[in-house]
């Protein structure tokens, strides 16, 4: 068996390094933090960035890595980059020069914040005691130069992760691969684990992107999520480290099923409709309504498009939506600045007479009716058609299933119809011949938004307006 055949569980990992203000989790903080994407042969991306660490720097500890205090006063706090260290790290292994200490560190940095932050780890010192045995050292510093592996910027996050890289990558070569045959599942608790469930089926699922759903005893479906690693998805929710209502979720499962879509879009609103379709009883609680308010629009008795933010109850669709009022407040500022909107008609500004923007020469009076409701409204509707598909009628071609096969996505007058799939050797020249090929599934709510924001961050294979 070759190397690439063994990475079966596990093609993705996050090599990751810090630096601190300390050497214990329990006193210090991080200072620098630095992710390389590897999916086992190359890096496909990184993060590295300075960090606040809202705490004094020791001397001792700026002469080991030149760190200051004045270099970190500006740098973002850890919160304020903790969504992006969870995007990079999703679905992969953590793999650092001593593990348990840039882990711990991290995990500690979630933890306050709530979160828990909990991946599959595999340390480099120990891997490099197996497979490169009979070195004096097994420091990165020492190794790195005993195996001529090039260490660019010592005590830097940077320098050291890259290096670290680099060695992971001369232990997979020569184990074959065969440190990750067994190595995840040391950390499951078969103890914790229904023992009507068959863990050599969750060894079987397919490393591909799709939905996956656990059910019970009674075949009652109880979770549905998505991933584009399945199987690396489901071993997390089973390793381990959960709370107590996720732990009694996996106590629970007996069987567990997927189905493949290809893309990552098609996944998302797959796992939108099953969960409204199904109520599966541990999403309600697991996946609690992360969108709370939203912002929309109407016209008033004057004719002009107005915006507010209000509660989203399910009635009428957002135009975009948020987390709590703050994110709101602060996005509708910037898209009021952006669009020369007017802070009243926004509902941003309560006071009577012209609102702020409008005394400081960046608002053109609509609220004080020296601009007319047309003129006005022509870059409320610019503003809205930004935000949406930027399409009334749209078909989305996007990665299918297998290597010969896209997925389909449609929208017509600005509404999610379904999706499908077709051969990539058929020749499909009109719409009709198009829309043969869609599955209708009925718009949520939440479908448009999944829609725009995936848009928005990423580029299909292609848009087909018509």
């Amino acid at each position: 068996m070759t190397y690439f055949e063994h990475l079966k569980i596990f093609s993705v990992y996050s090599i990751v390094d810090i630096e601190t203000t300390g050497g214990s989790k329990g006193n210090g903080r991080i200072t620098e933090i630095a992710i390389y994407k590897f999916d086992g042969e190359q890096i496909v991306d990184k993060f590295i960035t300075l960090i606040n660490p809202e705490a004094y720097i020791p001397d001792y500890i700026t002469r080991l890595t030149n760190i200051t205090n004045e270099m970190v006063a500006g740098a973002p706090r850890f919160f304020e980059v903790a969504k992006q260290v969870v995007e990079i790290t999703q679905n992969t292994t953590f793999v650092a020069h001593n593990v348990s200490f840039d882990h711990g560190f991290i995990q500690q940095e979630f933890n306050s914040l709530g979160y828990d932050f909990n991946l599959p780890c595999l340390c480099t010192v120990k891997l490099a005691r197996k497979f490169l045995p009979g070195y004096d050292s097994y420091s990165l510093g020492r190794i790195c130069n005993d195996l001529d592996i090039p260490l660019n910027g010592r005590h830097r996050a940077g320098g050291d992760a890259l290096a670290t890289v680099e060695l992971f990558k001369r232990i997979l070569i020569i184990s074959n691969g065969m440190l990750l045959e067994d190595t995840p599942y040391k950390k499951l608790n078969f103890k914790g684990l229904n023992p009507l469930l068959n863990f050599d089926d969750v060894k079987l699922l397919p490393t591909k992107c799709g939905v996956y759903y656990f059910m019970n005893a009674k075949s009652e479906i109880i979770y549905v999520g998505k991933s584009k690693n399945i199987k690396s998805r489901v071993f997390n929710h089973l390793s381990g480290g959960a709370n107590g209502f996720a732990q009694k979720m996996i106590q629970e499962i007996t069987k567990i099923d997927f189905v493949l879509t290809g893309s990552e879009l098609i996944a998302s609103l797959y796992e939108n409709n099953q969960i409204k379709l199904n109520t599966p009883v541990y999403n309600k609680s697991l996946k609690r309504s992360k969108f709370k308010l939203g912002i929309y629009s109407y016209f008033d008795r004057k004719g002009f498009r107005r915006l507010v933010i209000k509660e989203i109850l399910g009635i009428d669709q957002p135009l975009a939506s948020f987390l709590n009022a703050i994110d709101a407040s602060q996005a509708l500022y910037k898209w009021v600045d952006e669009y020369q909107l007017c802070q009243k008609m926004c509902g941003l500004f309560h006071e009577s007479g012209s609102c702020l923007q409008y005394q400081l020469k960046q608002c053109k009076g609509a609220c004080i009716e020296e601009e007319n409701p047309h003129d006005y409204n022509i870059r409320v509707d610019k503003f809205i058609n930004a935000i949406d598909f930027g399409y009334t009628n749209l078909f989305v071609v996007d990665e299918g299933r297998t290597s010969d096969e896209y997925s389909l996505i449609l929208i017509e007058q600005g509404h999610y119809k379904g999706f499908g799939y077709f051969n990539s050797e058929e020749s499909v020249s009109d719409v009709d011949q198009f829309k043969m090929y869609i599955t209708s599934y009925e718009e949520t709510r939440d479908d448009r938004l999944i829609i725009s924001r995936y848009l928005k961050k990423n580029k299909p294979y292609k848009l087909i307006p018509f």
